[in-house]
């Protein structure tokens, strides 16, 4: 590094403009250029437009959302050739026990555009240590995602439509590396947007009523199995946020539990955060950290 000698011009005493030097550093002319390699270019072609939403504002130096949010309702068509594709893209991985899945960089643009969430059958992917979904327009993940045991790396950056995270997503017990934009996170600590407000306990004397749901409502399609216990819920779903550290990110969660019992099992968040359990909505949160 060298210094190069610059003349700031400022008010003198008699009100006369008068220069004093400064020094800034410049790059070293004796220092060979890098080209640094764009990791991302072979997950999303050149020029692709990434998915975004309008749920808050994503923006340094814009303010968080006032008032309410809502899940995406959005309904995957699971008779969109792009959904088509990515179950037959599964079923290879799941045969070949492969180690990395990477299916967005197979589909079209069109098919990518397709695909707003991923199928139960990711269960199946038990050998998969990294799970590659950038640029994605996923607005949900299903909790079938804590089947995936060996996985160890999820990449979901620039999914700008995903808001949470699945706690389900907790089970993934060798999960230690996370790649996602934390500005499209609902709480997170840059613009602190405010949660879904989540209904109180949901009773039902049969269980086939809590398929079918509302996305926009419930956050998701289905609640048959707890999110803590895995015991499948027969009488009474509860909802609550939490936030937690996953990986190398503090995500929130959306916990489909079984009873209070189990919503009083969980973990306690880390500070700056919510510190407990919560059913989102005018929810206080922490003060804005982003600067």
């Amino acid at each position: 590094m060298c210094l190069i000698a610059l003349a700031v011009v400022e008010a003198g005493a008699s009100g006369s403009r008068v220069a004093r030097p400064s020094t800034l550093p410049s790059m070293d002319e004796s220092v060979e250029p890098r080209v640094f390699r764009n990791v991302w270019a072979d997950v999303v072609p050149a020029g692709e437009p990434l998915s975004s939403c309008t749920c808050f504002e994503q923006l340094p130096g814009t303010s968080p959302v006032s008032g309410a949010v809502r899940f995406h309702p959005e309904q995957q068509d699971t008779a969109s050739p792009g959904w088509q594709h990515l179950l037959e893209l599964i079923d290879q991985a799941a045969n070949d026990h492969r180690e990395e899945f990477r299916p967005l960089t197979e589909l079209t643009e069109i098919e990518r555009s397709q695909v707003i969430t991923l199928p139960s059958d990711i269960s199946r992917l038990t050998a998969v240590r990294h799970l590659q979904l950038y640029g994605s327009h996923l607005v949900r993940l299903p909790p079938e995602v804590g089947a995936m045991r060996s996985l160890e790396k999820l990449t979901v950056y620039t999914s700008y439509r995903l808001h949470w995270f699945p706690y389900e997503l907790t089970r993934c017990a060798n999960l230690a590396e996370s790649t996602v934009s934390t500005r499209a996170l609902y709480g997170n600590f840059k613009f602190r947007p405010p949660f879904p407000a989540l209904d109180a306990p949901v009773s039902t004397d049969r269980p086939t009523a809590l398929s079918g749901l509302d996305p926009g409502t419930w956050g998701t399609t289905s609640a048959h199995e707890c999110s803590v216990c895995a015991q499948t819920v027969t009488d009474e779903v509860h909802q609550v946020w939490i936030s937690l550290v996953v990986a190398t990110d503090v995500l929130p969660l959306l916990v489909n539990a079984c009873s209070d019992a189990c919503i009083q099992a969980l973990p306690i968040p880390p500070g700056g955060y919510i510190p407990g359990p919560h059913r989102g909505g005018s929810v206080r949160q922490p003060p804005l950290a982003y600067l």
